[in-house]
């Protein structure tokens, strides 16, 4: 753990101590206790000017004694609070960028927002590993590799925090399957849950995180909002947490007994299991009122410390939207865009181009992801078609939805370039809320992409139909994860992954596609050729198994080439690596690399640091990621880079001891751009 972070907390134990003591059960209870109804939560969402979190949700507090209340607002592409918050790009589109510094400014401006609402507490760093990119909420974390989500999600935390603002992460664990979320037990063996599902959660709570939310799922067929093992073992007990657990809303808690004796210390955001009901359960001797106090202690030291923290500034409602966000988002939109294929360097467009036919149904659409609980209200959205029309105000942008082929087709034919907008919204892919599980709620919205991972059948007949009738056409593809380029990929010169880019996208999207902008961004997960190269699950299933295995690592172990690698991402120059050196010393593998940017633009590379060993006494990855490092570089300049690694990382666990194991002997460094085999340099170290 960040130990600035704990120790500081830390200071407040006693203090938390004294202020649980003069407290009766009832209060203590209270502190516990999320303080919203059904009631008013219906009321904000079936407003037709408000929405879900439309304020910080309250829990607990007790004025007389000091103790803040906690006051939550939900996201992670933004603050879910009012209207005008600034909405970033979706986190999946921030995992493509590769940048901790910016996702750390990102939080920063995050925690702004949040303190400019008057809340205390940011619900959504989202780490969850999608173990199959089908999965609805994918959108709402940064991959499918667990080194790269740690990484991204503790520079959120460490942004959000720093404006003393606890940061919650979230859904722990296991969770990465919608429609079933609510009953699926997901089943694993102990070493793929200690190093593939949970690390990136330790790595989060290493930074100081101050709060962890569960999962609605169950775990090894327990709940994980009841789950001892995970709550206390493995949290508390194993990685040191000294912060608290909230539940997951309104289905977070199904016992209360169960729930308080394995440690969740508040229910959110509506008392069902909690506030009468606990104190119930104490008097009938169901709980101890032991666990009452760690809960009440552990609640009141965390807000005590966050409370009363120096702010580094003031927090007016003018933070809320501000120029200074707006740009920022804009800028993590150009950071994430990902050319994923440049045939002939059809883009960027030539500066002079007089035409453009945009085609699509998504071109006009304000596309910001799921209309779930991640939803955010910016003031303003720059749709692809608005951003093209304001950077060529004096071209000819023509535009169809391309539901009509033969008038697509004309338009084609008669532009200088085409570009085609195409994917998913939020009926397609997101949080999954049926009808009958808040009764008036809404109908059922979200979801996981049940039927397939590729374009609609529609998109895919307008490519190939439009596509052939201008040699410089172009598809942007809208949406929160994986998306199959196959079977229309050769229809088309160029590939843009544009993920849900924010408010912004529109205007990042436009300046990538004439080329002020350098696209930079590298794909979070692999593209297979077949759909079959990857886990399958039972998307409404009761036990869901979940492989060692999955995304790049799966088919490297297969042997299975996949459409385009993970890491891939293609620019506008070129750049070089030289001289790849790695050492070991004082615990640390660090690599080391010249980076040389041998083409004519300025642009940004990401260099990938992954480790193996091939002759381990257990069954490992062909390769893993152990480190990254983003470099931006002038034409003709060139930067070494330097990229570290805790040796521990490079560790498995052992089911028989039940602990971790350093091999010694022979590794490989893998040192490149992408995790393909033919852009990677090796080399040999020993521990």
């Amino acid at each position: 753990m960040d130990s600035s972070k704990r120790d500081y907390r830390q200071q407040y134990d006693q203090r938390a101590r004294q202020i649980v003591s003069e407290m009766d059960l009832e209060e203590k209870v209270h502190l516990m206790s999320g303080r919203v109804t059904m009631e008013e939560l219906l009321a904000d969402v079936q407003h037709p000017d408000r929405h879900y979190n439309w304020y910080p949700y309250p829990a607990g507090g007790h004025e007389g004694l000091g103790v803040p209340a906690l006051k939550f607002c939900d996201g992670p592409r933004g603050v879910v609070c009012g209207h005008g918050s600034t909405c970033f790009p979706v986190s999946m589109a921030r995992g493509a960028s590769f940048d901790t510094a910016l996702e750390e400014e990102i939080g920063g401006a995050i925690g702004r927002e949040v303190r400019a609402y008057g809340g205390n507490f940011f619900g959504g760093v989202c780490v969850n590993i999608p173990y199959n990119p089908g999965w609805g909420r994918s959108q709402e974390v940064y991959g499918e590799d667990p080194h790269h989500m740690g990484s991204m999600g503790s520079a959120l935390v460490k942004g959000v925090q720093s404006h003393n603002v606890v940061a919650c992460v979230k859904h722990y664990a296991f969770n990465s399957m919608e429609i079933a979320r609510f009953k699926v037990s997901v089943e694993c063996n102990k070493r793929t849950e200690q190093e593939v599902f949970l690390p990136h959660f330790k790595d989060c709570i290493d930074a100081g995180a101050g709060s962890v939310m569960s999962a609605y799922n169950r775990y090894q067929g327990v709940y994980c909002g009841h789950n001892h093992y995970l709550l206390e073992e493995v949290l508390r007990k194993t990685w040191n947490f000294d912060g608290f657990v909230i539940s997951d809303f309104i289905w977070g808690i199904r016992d209360t007994a169960a729930a308080a004796n394995a440690g969740m210390d508040v229910e959110m955001c509506i008392t069902r299991f909690y506030g009468p009901a606990l104190i119930a359960a104490v008097r009938k001797g169901q709980v101890s009122e032991d666990v009452i106090d760690r809960s009440a202690r552990r609640i009141v030291r965390t807000l005590l410390a966050f409370d009363e923290a120096e702010d580094p500034m003031e927090y007016g409602k003018d933070l809320i939207g501000c120029s200074e966000h707006a740009a920022l988002a804009q800028r993590s939109a150009e950071e994430s865009i990902t050319l994923i294929k440049n045939q002939g360097q059809v883009l960027p467009l030539a500066a002079d181009v007089q035409s453009i036919a945009v085609i699509g149904r998504l071109a006009e659409a304000e596309n910001l992801g799921d209309h779930g609980s991640s939803r955010v209200f910016p003031n303003h959205v720059v749709t692809p078609l608005e951003g093209l029309c304001q950077r060529l105000p004096d071209a000819d942008i023509l535009f169809c939805d391309g539901s009509d082929l033969e008038q697509a087709k004309r338009m084609a034919r008669s532009a200088d370039a085409v570009v085609f907008v195409v994917g998913y919204d939020h009926a397609d892919e997101g949080e999954y809320v049926s009808g009958d599980q808040m009764e008036n709620y809404t109908q059922s919205i979200g979801g996981d992409r049940v039927d397939s991972l590729g374009l609609h059948q529609e998109d895919i007949d307008l490519i190939e139909a439009v596509a052939p009738e201008n040699d410089a056409a172009v598809a942007v593809l809208i949406g929160g994860s994986m998306i199959m380029t196959q079977p229309w990929d050769a229809y088309v010169r160029a590939i843009v992954m544009a993920y849900y880019p924010g408010q912004a996208g529109g205007t990042a999207l436009a300046r990538i596609l004439l080329g002020d902008v350098n696209p930079s961004g590298k794909l979070p997960f692999v593209v297979p050729f077949d759909e079959g190269h990857l886990p399958q699950v039972d998307w409404n299933a009761d036990e869901q198994w979940y492989d060692y295995y999955h995304g790049y690592k799966k088919l490297d172990k297969e042997g299975i080439q996949p459409m385009y690698h993970y890491g891939h991402g293609l620019s506008y120059t070129s750049f070089a690596l030289s001289d790849c050196a790695v050492s070991v010393q004082e615990g640390q593998l660090t690599a080391t690399v010249q980076v040389e940017n041998t083409g004519s633009r300025p642009g940004a590379e990401v260099v990938q640091l992954y480790v193996a060993m091939p002759d381990s006494q257990v069954d490992r990855p062909e390769k893993a990621l152990k480190g990254f490092c983003r470099v931006e570089l002038e034409p003709g300049f060139a930067e070494r880079i330097r990229m570290a690694c805790p040796l521990a990382k490079l560790a498995y666990f052992d089911e028989g001891s039940d602990s971790w194991q350093l091999e010694t002997g022979r590794y490989t460094a893998y040192i490149g751009t992408s995790s393909d085999p033919a852009v990677l340099t090796e080399v040999a170290f020993v521990l």
